[in-house]
């Protein structure tokens, strides 16, 4: 089967590369099926930006073998000059993986932190994700139309090759077959697939209790954390020189020098704002005010008593 002659090489920036789909028992026609290539571009780069190759409209049974597979045996890039592949929606478990699929889909979130306080966030909590996570129950994903993938290469240069290769298959009018000669090396897709489906939506007794045991294990671990956590809060105080009430019993009271400490160095840290607003102070000619009239009054009341003190010793003289 030829290639249609109308096919473009280009379509925007990106480079087009028909791929034959093989026929199937159920659709007996060979299809054309178009993947579109270019550079790795994201909105927020990462440091495997610049080796990386972005494409789009992945056929719906990809896999990491079928693109190694394609680079390698169609475009005559050694498998072993391909780092990884990240497909659209996957999970990574390195922090590299996740920054490059997120930043080619705009989701990657700057570094600035967010002035708002979050509550309820518990800093004990660490992410064993990968240790509670459930067993799988399908033995390779399918993709929807449309989805794409970014192929991280050792290096530029081999990036590079496979933008060559694909542009000189595109004037050869090479045909280039999806997935051949690797059946075996990927599980079956059809009636097989969903017969391994039900086999592996029920694990075996011992797998099962391994993970039971796993995730109680991070559980307490997350609890025994926590509980430190608690106890330090019960026995330092914070810059207000007050001590956190927490749940639980008391392992010992705070230290009292620290508590006066932080206290005068939040006076210190005040001194000079008294009269920063006007209210303040007028509140403050009204308390010198005030004290100023107490303490008249009480002077007075100290001269009368002497008034008539010495009034009362004048007449025991006379009598």
């Amino acid at each position: 089967m030829a290639l249609p002659i109308t096919t473009p090489l280009k379509l925007a920036d990106y480079i087009i590369l028909p791929l034959l789909l093989p026929k199937l028992p159920s659709f007996g026609t060979q299809a054309v099926h178009y993947l579109y290539l270019h550079p790795h571009e994201p909105k927020i780069p990462t440091p495997s930006t610049s080796r990386s190759l972005f494409l789009v409209n992945v056929p719906c049974d990809a896999t990491e073998i079928h693109v190694k597979y394609l680079c390698s045996e169609k475009l005559g890039i050694p498998s072993g000059r391909i780092e990884e592949v990240q497909f659209e929606g996957t999970m990574r478990r390195n922090r590299q993986g996740r920054d490059d699929v997120q930043a080619s889909t705009g989701q990657l979130q700057t570094g600035k932190k967010s002035m708002k306080r979050k509550r309820g966030v518990d800093e004990t909590r660490i992410d064993h994700t990968d240790e509670m996570r459930l067993p799988e129950t399908w033995d390779r994903p399918i993709w929807h139309s449309g989805s794409n993938a970014v192929v991280v290469f050792v290096d530029r240069t081999s990036m590079e090759t496979v933008i060559k290769a694909v542009r000189r298959v595109q004037k050869g009018g090479e045909k280039i077959i999806w997935g051949d000669r690797i059946e075996g090396k990927v599980p079956a897709l059809g009636l097989q697939r969903y017969l391994n489906y039900q086999k592996m939506r029920y694990p075996e007794k011992g797998f099962l209790l391994e993970m039971a045991n796993s995730y109680m294990t991070v559980y307490a671990n997350q609890e025994k954390a926590r509980a430190h956590k608690l106890a330090r809060q019960r026995q330092q105080p914070d810059e207000d020189g007050f001590v956190t009430v927490t749940r639980g019993g008391r392992i010992g009271p705070a230290r009292q020098e620290e508590a006066k400490e932080r206290l005068e160095k939040q006076k210190e840290k005040q001194k000079g704002l008294e009269d920063f607003y006007r209210f303040q102070s007028r509140e403050k000619r009204k308390e010198r005010a005030g004290e100023l009239i107490r303490k008249f009054e009480q002077d007075r009341e100290k001269v009368r008593k002497m008034r008539e003190r010495r009034g009362r010793f004048r007449a025991s003289q006379v009598l």
